[in-house]
C-alpha cells in the first residue's frame, strides 16, 4: 500500500496551489491526486472518486461557488477521510462554521502553514499504522 496520503486540493489560485503541493509533497508524505478550482468540480470529483482520496485541503473562496459548499457535500465522508480548510479568512466565525460541517482542522494561509504540515505528517503516520495493522 502506498504510504503517501492521497490528497485532493481545492484551490483556485494556481501559484498558491502549485506552491502548496510542492511544499507538502517535499516536507510531508502526501501525494496530490487532483485539484479543483470551483465548488462544482470539487464536489463532483470527491463524490465520483470517494475511494481515491484520504485528505482534502479546501480553500473557502473559489472561482465559482464556495469551499463551504464543498465541505457540506463531503460531510458524510468515511471516518478515515480528513477534510481541512486552508484560507486567508480563518476567523473565529469561519472556524465555527467549518466545525459544523465536521472539518478536521482550519488553517490560516498567512501564518499556519507549519501547523498544516504537522497535520499532514500526523495523518500519514496514522494511516500507515492502521494499514499496517490490518
Amino acid at each position: 500500500m502506498d504510504p503517501r496520503l492521497k490528497t485532493y486540493i481545492v484551490e483556485d489560485n494556481v501559484t498558491i496551489r502549485e506552491n502548496l503541493v510542492g511544499t507538502l509533497e517535499e516536507l510531508t508524505c502526501i501525494s496530490a491526486v487532483g485539484f479543483a478550482e470551483t465548488e462544482a468540480e470539487a464536489v463532483h470529483w470527491l463524490a465520483e472518486n470517494s475511494d481515491q482520496w484520504e485528505l482534502a485541503i479546501v480553500d473557502l473562496f473559489l472561482k465559482q461557488g464556495s469551499g463551504l459548499g464543498v465541505l457540506q457535500a463531503v460531510s458524510t465522508r468515511r471516518p478515515d477521510q480528513k477534510i481541512v480548510v486552508l484560507s486567508n479568512y480563518a476567523t473565529p466565525d469561519i472556524r465555527k462554521r467549518c466545525a459544523q460541517f465536521g472539518v478536521d482542522a482550519v488553517f490560516d494561509k498567512s501564518n499556519e502553514i507549519d501547523a498544516l504540515i504537522d497535520f499532514c505528517i500526523e495523518q500519514s503516520s496514522t494511516l500507515r499504522q492502521t494499514s499496517g495493522s490490518s
